[in-house]
């Protein structure tokens, strides 16, 4: 019918609902309000670094459960030894104990992030953590019902599973944000400043613990906040890194080009903290390494709020020298005057190279390490960290115990020396690492 009117088009609300047929049967579905869609739209993105990484969905869940896991790190090593020492009166039975304990865990960590990496965070780390949780717990028992001392190092020894709750929060964000390397880089510096500020209230609520309520205390409250924090933080599936099963075509990240110079320079860098931490105690008490932990943990955040490098490698010869030439001011302080507000403000000064560092140096393990194998790497980083970090306090005690505080000092910036000549001469190696990933 050539003359017959076109049909009136249908006005459409914006609430109207869409139509569609599924299975033969008509469905209806509401369809979205223009104004709405507008306000989601056009949502402001945080101007701030570290609240647009936080806005990642799932990022909150994964990072409050590895902070409540992470914060027994600085707990359980100094609970222990007041726990040992007031039991047995003993400060050498305690240290050797906590020594063997940090032994054990340099033979296993990188055994359980391998495991980690090949069958998936939430299925590893609950039993490996429930393990350790165990030694713990024994370990009260044994020192509370007096067990002969080789059942103390036993049980300590077996705590050695606990998960690397800081290498696999990293290997969220580097899965979370792979190819974006700014948002990498504040991930990194988060993680770092989140490290600093564990290690800085970790002892402190440590001491209190014991002191206030009774020695095990210490000890019983780690191991609960170790434990739950790790079942909330793998309970966030959706953010977990997909497992790698390895195959026999797949190598070790010590052969990854440049890897072992990469250690190298964390092992050196952990005898800078280990040694700094032992003759400043020795030298003005505990309390005064809070401020280098406070100069890290800032330096870290406001790391973390600039622009990434473009070299990566460059950027940590930078700062290991800042960290050899601000290593050098307690030595100076303490060898030119008595003061202890100079010497707090040299250590804080101190602290200010160490997180940007520690940031550099995890950029690179992620750069020189397969994707599938990240959990791995960074154990073997912080596995050198802490066997820097036992070579730095045995070194610093010998001198000072030799050659007084104000020569123990020489003993941090040696180590930073001796880290900074490590990472120039093993440039090209790095260079290499990241060009085959």
């Amino acid at each position: 019918m050539p003359n017959s009117p076109a049909p009136a088009p249908v006005a459409r609300t914006p609430s109207a609902p869409l139509l569609t047929v599924a299975g033969g049967q008509l469905v209806a579905a509401p369809r979205p309000s223009p104004e709405k869609a507008v306000r989601v739209r056009d949502r402001p993105t945080p101007r701030n670094p570290y609240l647009r990484l936080l806005a990642t969905p799932g990022a909150r869940a994964f990072t409050a459960g590895n902070l409540i896991a992470r914060l027994p790190m600085g707990m359980l090593s100094v609970s222990a030894v007041i726990m040992i020492a007031g039991s047995r009166g003993s400060y050498a039975l305690a240290g050797a104990v906590t020594a063997t304990g940090l032994a054990a865990t340099a033979v296993v960590a990188p055994f359980t992030a391998r495991l980690v990496d090949r069958h998936g965070q939430a299925r590893i780390a609950v039993p490996a953590t429930a393990l350790a949780v165990l030694g713990s717990l024994a370990l009260v028992l044994c020192v509370r019902y007096g067990a002969p001392a080789w059942t103390l190092f036993v049980a300590y020894a077996a705590t050695a599973t606990t998960p690397n709750t800081g290498g696999m929060s990293r290997a969220r964000w580097a899965h979370l944000h792979r190819g974006d390397p700014a948002a990498l880089h504040t991930a990194n510096s988060f993680e770092q400043a989140a490290d600093e500020l564990c290690f800085m209230l970790g002892p402190v609520l440590a001491a209190t613990l014991c002191g206030a309520l009774f020695p095990e205390a210490g000890t019983l409250v780690g191991a609960f906040l170790l434990m739950t924090g790790v079942l909330i933080f793998a309970a966030q599936r959706a953010t977990e890194p997909p497992p790698n099963p390895r195959t026999h075509m797949t190598t070790s990240p010590l052969r990854t080009p440049g890897m072992p110079a990469l250690l190298a320079v964390f092992l050196a860098t952990g005898a800078v903290f280990g040694a700094l931490e032992v003759v400043s105690i020795a030298h003005a008490g505990g309390a005064i390494l809070a401020l280098q932990a406070a100069g890290s943990c800032a330096a870290g955040l406001l790391y973390g709020s600039l622009r990434p490098a473009r070299n990566v490698r460059r950027r940590l010869l930078l700062c290991l020298a800042a960290m050899t030439a601000l290593m050098s001011l307690p030595l100076l302080a303490a060898a030119s005057t008595a003061s202890l507000p100079v010497l707090a403000l040299c250590l804080l000064l101190a602290g200010a190279a160490t997180a940007p560092t520690m940031v550099t140096g995890m950029t690179l393990v992620q750069r020189s390490t397969l994707p599938g194998q990240l959990n791995e790497g960074m154990t073997l980083s912080v596995t050198a960290l802490l066997g820097g970090v036992a070579a730095g306090a045995a070194t610093g005690g010998w001198l000072v115990e030799h050659a007084g505080t104000v020569s123990g000092y020489a003993a941090p910036t040696g180590a930073a020396t001796l880290a900074l000549v490590i990472a120039a001469a093993g440039a090209y190696g790095w260079r290499r690492g990241a060009d085959r990933v």
